[in-house]
């Protein structure tokens, strides 16, 4: 496993139930800061059945990243938690983006 690995699976882990996070906010908060891409490698690493749950996880304009079975896959998980998606396919990030106490990251990323 690369060793940003972890700190990228301890945030995505932080995420609570009903609220989702972006692949930049992530990298910012494992201290990897401007490498959104590298979470997208983290989460596609994955192994089937791991607990890390990956489906809080959407790109920086509040969309699902995964097209085919994975994204509809993805929207299903995040609507049974709570999470509401606009006719557009979006999610409202100003209503649904976890914003955890304490983090110094830039609020750019929000």
């Amino acid at each position: 496993m690369h060793p940003s690995y972890a700190a990228i699976y301890r945030q995505v882990r932080a995420v609570p139930r009903g609220l989702v996070a972006t692949y930049g906010q992530l990298a910012q908060l494992a201290g990897l800061p401007g490498r959104a891409r590298q979470v997208g490698y983290a989460l596609h690493a994955l192994p089937p059945g791991s607990t890390v749950p990956w489906q809080r996880v959407l790109n920086a304009r509040g969309e699902l990243s995964l097209g085919d079975e994975s994204g509809e896959r993805q929207r299903q998980l995040l609507t049974r938690e709570g999470v509401e998606f606009a006719a557009s396919g979006r999610v409202d990030l100003k209503r649904f983006q976890w914003r955890p106490r304490g983090a110094r990251y830039l609020s750019a990323v929000l």
